[in-house]
């Protein structure tokens, strides 16, 4: 227990010294989110008709089951300096129950993990606070990646391409858009992990509340649709790789941040096209947080992959 969580935290069974989280089922707020005027891969049917067996659980709403075994480590450092870093591997679906796990690897660094109760692993990757962040899980994933060779769905895209500067702000009953109908009350009506330093008012160390960490995804990529990166539609994205960083935390509902998105590495597999986008998130002129994403197109939901080739 904590000042900031609640959450019933153990050891697990290994002599590693990793920590377990309960198990939850996180709720699915994305099943009315639609972009290019298409739904996306968190409804039923679209997701349904591209193998999946229902909509998907967003990635980073695994990130606030993280938190109190990130804090357990390192205190206030987390919600200031804190980083997760992660891989997603396999989908999850409203209903699931699911379970975060972090396994210290040094004074500043831990392993992370969510599962299902067969096993299943959601996502791996690293946690950090400060300077350990430089070496994390996406940015080792982004050198190995194969570079996209002959590009259909990113053909307009390119390297170093940045979107408009923006100002964005997050308040706790402003609904953040098509991508994401729900305002930040709503997700902490829903949130796996609850914590008096998200909600209204001063209690938190800092004399204003935090933002949780899976909501500053939201703040950076609610505004996609507006970036004019020429992705060819309609065609159907997910998450693959993320990584969010704080360097000068926490980030704050109420405040106004200027908003810089780049496209810093096009990729690919043999059943996605990837555009990695780096947001910078500043107050002033002060970088306050980091995050890149791997939005992998997968080439099944795009007309110029239909027949032959």
């Amino acid at each position: 227990m904590s000042d900031a969580f609640d959450t019933p935290i153990s050891a697990a069974t290994d002599p590693a010294g990793a920590l377990e989280g309960p198990w939850r089922k996180p709720a699915n707020m994305l099943k009315a989110q639609t972009y290019d005027d298409h739904a996306s891969i968190h409804d039923d049917a679209t997701a349904q008709k591209l193998g999946f067996r229902g909509g998907t659980i967003e990635g980073p709403t695994h990130f606030s089951q993280l938190a109190p075994l990130l804090h357990r480590l390192w205190g206030r450092a987390w919600f200031e300096t804190g980083c997760i870093s992660a891989n997603y591997r396999n989908a999850s679906y409203e209903g699931e129950e699911v379970q975060a796990v972090a396994m210290p690897t040094g004074a500043d660094t831990a392993q992370v993990s969510v599962r299902k109760r067969d096993g299943t692993v959601v996502l791996t990757g690293s946690a950090a606070v400060g300077a350990a962040a430089d070496a994390g899980a996406v940015g080792a994933k982004l050198q190995r990646a194969q570079a996209l060779a002959t590009p259909r769905i990113l053909a307009g895209c390119h390297v170093g391409m940045r979107a408009p500067t923006r100002q964005v702000r997050m308040d706790y009953d402003l609904r953040m858009g098509d991508l994401y109908p729900f305002s930040l009350a709503e997700k902490l009506a829903s949130i796996t992990e609850t914590s008096p330093w998200y909600a209204r008012g001063d209690v938190a160390p800092w004399g204003r509340p935090a933002i949780p960490m899976e909501m500053i995804s939201v703040l950076c990529q609610h505004v996609a649709a507006d970036d004019g990166f020429p992705v060819a539609n309609p065609v159907v994205g997910l998450f693959a790789d993320q990584e969010i960083r704080l360097i000068v935390g926490p980030l704050s509902p109420g405040i106004e941040y200027r908003l810089e998105r780049e496209i810093i590495a096009l990729t690919e597999t043999p059943k996605t096209e990837s555009m990695w986008l780096r947001s910078r998130v500043y107050l002033g002129d002060g970088l306050v947080a980091e995050m890149i994403l791997n939005q992998a197109f997968l080439k099944a939901s795009s007309p110029l992959y239909a027949g032959p080739g």
